[in-house]
């Protein structure tokens, strides 16, 4: 697979199949990844694999975890303005259309945002952590190794799903993982193999024109 199939093939997966998939290969995978670029080389990413029992012991974990949280950011900006509003309205009415869910069912949306804090079924997570001193160029750094790790696994046979949503359990997350204090949760990610038949996994965003978004100067 070249890297423009890869980048064509690559997906948010949410549903997988149960699969194991040994650490190894998740190691191999990071090992390669960490190339991505990284301004002055800091390399900011800080990552945590969660595989087999550690999974089932994390996934306990969040299921006895009352205590309120504080997400790590804002995923959003608070007014989203168009047309960034409408692309991530015009997704989520494509999700729940494709998968038979009418607005009026709110319990049945709530249920599928929910899937995400068990990884879709996946059976290994990552979690991506940036150290909180850090600032938007190595934010965007961060943005690169992920995106090189997904591009790698699309390679290796793996699908993922980068979820953001994590940073919203941040408290949970760090206290599992006995994480330093000064690492800010950016992100986590569901790794394994998709279900072909998946219904969600049919999902397929779209992509603006790119006369939308780029300009030629002349």
């Amino acid at each position: 697979m070249n890297i423009s199939e890869a980048v064509s093939a690559r997906q948010s997966v949410r549903q997988f199949l149960k699969k194991p998939i040994p650490n190894s290969m998740i190691q191999t995978l990071l090992e390669k990844a960490a190339r991505s670029p990284s301004g002055g080389n800091l390399q900011p990413w800080k990552i945590y694999v969660i595989n087999q029992s550690s999974m089932d012991d994390f996934l306990d974990f969040q299921v006895k975890w009352t205590e309120p949280e504080t997400p790590a950011y804002d995923i959003y900006p608070p007014k989203l303005k168009e047309p960034y509003r409408s692309y991530r309205y015009e997704l989520g009415e494509q999700m729940y259309s494709l998968l038979g869910i009418p607005r009026e069912d709110k319990a049945a949306r709530i249920n599928q945002v929910m899937k995400n804090f068990n990884f879709f079924g996946a059976p290994v997570g990552i979690f991506c952590f940036i150290d909180s001193s850090m600032g938007p160029p190595q934010w965007s750094d961060l943005g690169m190794f992920l995106q090189t790790f997904m591009l790698l696994a699309k390679e290796a046979g793996l699908d993922t799903c980068a979820q953001e949503a994590w940073s919203m359990k941040q408290d949970s997350v760090k206290s599992f993982l006995g994480a330093d204090d000064s690492l800010l949760l950016f992100c986590g990610m569901a790794i394994g193999y998709g279900d072909p038949d998946g219904l969600i996994n049919q999902l397929r965003s779209s992509r603006s024109p790119i006369d939308q978004w780029a300009t030629f100067v002349k």
